[in-house]
């Protein structure tokens, strides 16, 4: 198990950050899956083509992180079917997630084709670095989070705008579920036992999946979803 770094409260003024951390908490914690956001192409099961980013560099580095707030499910994949993870930093508890040292140009292009739009311009990461949060959009991953700080960088994430009890929780489907276990224990280094005891506690998880059906899933070497589903 590896132990997860701290944040530092967001107390200083950046102009232009050259470094941020990208914190991911649902595939994204997979390299290989992030890196089609880096380099560009067609993830496993898509039929959307990632078009990549300007700076196709490898993030310099990659810790394991404690977000403060809640992991949900929710609305529909039309990847996987079943329901998205999102992030409420006003929830309770914390978020596993890998943060990922990026340049702030490369989380531009990231979190620009996660919008579904294309990348090539950099965010005006102003309000968000200011007041913690900013919305770009009223789409499902189109709001900005900078939950705080490491090593002295501004840490960033993207979610939905409304919170955990504004939305109808779903359950995930199995093959999103995998691509989350898998990346948990990639990333975190945690034991099967823990990685299901957290998702399955998660809302719209909790009373659908058991922990024995998740630890199950960590036994195959991946759950494919529907190629025949856009990316979503």
């Amino acid at each position: 198990m590896r132990i997860p770094r701290q944040l530092g409260p967001l107390e200083r003024q950046f102009a232009t950050p050259e470094r941020v951390w990208y914190a991911a908490f649902g595939s994204n914690m997979h390299l290989s899956r992030l890196g089609f956001y880096l380099t560009g192409g067609r993830p496993p099961g898509a039929r959307r083509t990632c078009p990549g980013c300007r700076d196709s560099r490898q993030p310099e580095r990659t810790v394991p992180v404690m977000l403060p707030g809640e992991l949900y499910f929710a609305l529909e994949s039309p990847t996987w079917t079943g329901g998205l993870a999102f992030y409420d930093p006003d929830g309770a508890g914390e978020t596993a997630a890998r943060a990922y040292l990026l340049t702030a140009g490369q989380f531009s292009d990231i979190a620009a084709q996660e919008m579904h739009r294309e990348p090539g311009h950099d965010l005006d990461l102003s309000r968000v670095l200011a007041t913690g949060r900013a919305e770009m959009g009223t789409g499902r991953y189109e709001t900005l989070i900078c939950p705080g700080l490491l090593e002295g960088h501004p840490v960033l994430t993207f979610t939905a705008p409304w919170g955990r009890d504004d939305v109808s929780w779903n359950p995930p489907a199995a093959a999103y579920l995998w691509q989350l276990a898998s990346g948990l224990a990639e990333a975190h280094a945690w034991p099967a036992e823990r990685i299901a005891a957290y998702l399955t506690s998660r809302p719209g998880a909790a009373g659908c999946w058991t922990a024995e059906a998740v630890a199950e899933l960590l036994t195959t070497s991946e759950v494919n979803a529907d190629p025949a589903r856009d990316a979503g």
